[in-house]
């Protein structure tokens, strides 16, 4: 694969295998003294929603299995036309809920040559912060990351700008409205975030997904601009007043979109207010942004585990390279 372009650009491609949608994010890296800039270049998205089954059965069936195949052999020939330096595909919480998610995973790779690794929630909460929203984050100001996903919720404390703190919890958009989240797993992660928000209060909320992604856009709010809790409790109430079919078709929302933003806002508002967030910044970033930071690190030599928050900025917002 070829190194660099002509313009001095670095090409690289995420796969997220998530719970409620499956997605190949295309970006350049332009390298610079200072930081390099990334360049988000498309995204393609499929609605396959692994956590149907999983939640409900504990293995991905063969109709679902055979609609995640057939992506990543889609997937494959997009990478091989795109032709970057490096990739990495990642799943999250519905593949590794899966009795058997690591049997997919060899399928999938004996099929289409796409590797995938299938990570831990806090490995997960981990590589999102990377994405590293530049020039939104003060040194002198802690923030609370929170992802929210279909299977699950994870959480990041960040204090002059380094990773203090993580944790994953099972509470997701699609697992909430199938009614499988017991009160206990509620009480554990409000009792985590009041336990460890504490001592950095207060926390301005960082949100990641495309659930709060959608409601920032519906609320109007100006790119970089932060959400005020009272307004995301307004949005939430908003939504409510609509039926599935006015969201989809009065709202636009995707269909697979449209029944799982209510829940996934309960989540985000839970969370702040545990938090005692009054903001939340929406920098329109998430899991396949982390992998592309982590790729570059790696093509410089750099470890990827590694977690710092600062370095490069994020261009290229339009609604082709972000997730609704």
């Amino acid at each position: 694969m070829p190194a660099a372009d002509t313009s001095g650009s670095l090409k690289f491609a995420a796969i997220d295998v998530g719970t409620n949608a499956v997605r190949l994010l295309l970006s350049r890296v332009f390298p610079n003294d200072a930081r390099p800039r990334v360049k988000k270049e498309s995204l393609v998205r499929m609605p396959l929603r692994l956590g149907e089954d999983v939640f409900t059965t504990r293995r991905i069936s063969p109709q679902k299995q055979q609609s995640l195949l057939q992506t990543m052999q889609g997937f494959r020939a997009l990478i091989n036309a795109y032709q970057p330096v490096d990739y990495m595909a990642c799943a999250t919480s519905a593949m590794r809920e899966a009795e058997n998610g690591r049997e997919v995973v060899v399928a999938i790779q004996a099929a289409s040559d796409i590797d995938i690794e299938i990570i831990g929630g806090s490995r997960e909460a981990e590589i999102i912060c990377t994405s590293r929203p530049e020039g939104w984050l003060r040194e002198d100001q802690a923030y609370l990351f929170v992802d929210v996903g279909g299977g699950s919720t994870e959480l990041a404390i960040l204090s002059r700008l380094r990773l203090v703190d993580s944790a994953s919890f099972d509470i997701g958009g699609v697992r909430l409205m199938q009614g499988r989240v017991p009160a206990a797993r509620w009480e554990e992660m409000k009792g985590w975030i009041r336990a460890h928000t504490k001592p950095h209060r207060p926390l301005v909320a960082i949100g990641s997904g495309g659930n709060i992604n959608k409601v920032f856009r519906l609320a109007r709010n100006k790119e970089g601009t932060s959400l005020a809790y009272n307004r995301l409790r307004e949005m939430y109430r908003h939504l409510q007043q609509f039926s599935l079919e006015q969201r989809i078709y009065e709202l636009g929302l995707r269909p697979d979109r449209a029944d799982v933003i209510i829940p996934a806002s309960e989540i985000y508002i839970s969370v702040m207010k545990w938090a005692k967030c009054k903001e939340m910044l929406v920098p329109m970033a998430g899991l396949a942004d982390g992998l592309i930071y982590l790729l570059y690190d790696r093509y410089l030599g750099g470890s990827s585990d590694a977690t710092p928050v600062t370095g490069a900025a994020v261009t290229g917002s339009e609604p082709s390279a972000v997730s609704e």
